[in-house]
């Protein structure tokens, strides 16, 4: 019958998707912040498929203690890699500070950090080698991209400051509020005096954050963040291992483990795009990431 073999129909779609989505590139951040890095990868990857988990129910990691953050990213990976992931990136700079390496003994599959790629490109951009970092207290009390630029470059200056209020403010859509001006120009204040030439925005979340920094430190400092050279290290990682996608168009699916509609709006500004009907969530999520 006809309403059988559209039955039938719906099935065999819903197989090919699932089956589709197990060649996917897995991304997890603690919040809406690894949309940035989702964003790049799209633009440089649009045969790939994604699926994005935002910690949305346990954000910041930034105040979290080490352990803490490695168990909620082995947690993380493991939500993915049950999804058929076979790629993962760790687009939060916190975990990607505490977690890469636990995960990397665990994680079966090609991993991805936030802090090779920006510790590389923010050498690559600084002329005078004097950069800034800004990051959580959890990324910069960690010293992982001081480490890393100076591993690059042993002469550089490395200025880490701790910006532990930008994460509430942007999960809060509090971009153009007078507070958010008020706080990121004390975080800023040291650069002017540091005479740095480069500020790395070592916190996914940063990004959104960059108009109004560039504003407040004026053209001559150049004002980068880690999502475009992380894209880029997927594509080389998926080249070298002969691992690349040709789907006709990208498809992206959207976990977090709470308050899916917040995600969503404030998701849509880091995407520039409508995702509402692709998000998918609640706390039930947590139920299966502490199995």
């Amino acid at each position: 019958t006809q309403w059988a073999d559209e039955r039938s129909d719906r099935r065999r779609q819903t197989t090919q998707a699932a089956f589709a989505m197990k060649n996917s590139i897995g991304i997890f951040d603690s919040g809406v912040g690894g949309l940035t890095v989702l964003k790049e990868l799209l633009l440089k990857l649009p045969n790939e498929h994604f699926i994005y988990f935002g910690d949305t129910a346990r954000l910041p990691y930034g105040d979290k203690s080490p352990e803490t953050i490695i168990n909620y990213s082995v947690e993380n990976a493991n939500f993915l890699l049950q999804k058929g992931i076979k790629l993962l990136v760790v687009a939060c700079n916190t975990a990607s500070a505490h977690a890469l390496k636990a995960l990397t003994k665990t994680v079966p599959i090609p991993i991805i950090g936030a802090i090779e790629p920006g510790a590389e490109w923010a050498v690559k951009t600084s002329t005078n080698k004097r950069i800034a970092i800004l990051g959580t207290r959890g990324t910069i009390s960690s010293r992982a991209y001081e480490e890393a630029i100076l591993s690059k470059c042993p002469s550089a200056y490395v200025l880490p400051i701790a910006c532990p209020l930008l994460v509430p403010l942007i999960e809060e859509n509090m971009l153009d509020h007078p507070a958010t001006k008020l706080i990121l120009s004390d975080y800023l204040r040291p650069i002017q005096e540091q005479k740095i030439d480069t500020i790395l925005l070592g916190c996914t979340h940063y990004p959104l954050l960059a108009p109004l920094i560039r504003t407040l430190v004026g053209d001559a400092i150049r004002v980068i963040d880690c999502a475009a050279p992380c894209a880029q290290k997927v594509q080389t990682v998926l080249q070298a291992q002969k691992i690349e996608a040709n789907h006709q168009k990208s498809v992206c699916q959207f976990f977090v483990s709470d308050d899916a509609h917040k995600f969503e709006r404030i998701g849509q500004k880091f995407l520039e795009r409508d995702f509402s009907a692709e998000v998918r969530g609640g706390r039930d999520l947590m139920k299966q990431l502490q199995k």
